[in-house]
């Protein structure tokens, strides 16, 4: 097994009354975190007071040098 540079992601902890920015995508702009379950989000739009509930889609993107890929289990 090599060490590789290697992305990792995790699913984002949204809290209630959480302020968000989405960067990019369909959903880009700014919303506010109205409810959140284990599988799905609930964001409001501080605009037009919109509100959507989506499955979670967001996730934290993090790179770690010399991590061993692929992983054993």
């Amino acid at each position: 097994m090599e060490n590789e540079k290697i992305s990792v992601f995790r699913t984002f902890p949204f809290h209630k009354d959480q302020k968000i920015h989405i960067e990019n995508g369909p959903r880009r702009g700014d919303w506010l975190v109205v409810g959140v379950s284990d599988r799905k989000v609930r964001l409001r739009c501080p605009v037009s007071l919109r509100e959507f509930e989506w499955d979670l889609f967001c996730y934290y993107a993090e790179e770690q040098q010399d991590r061993e890929w692929p992983q054993k289990d």
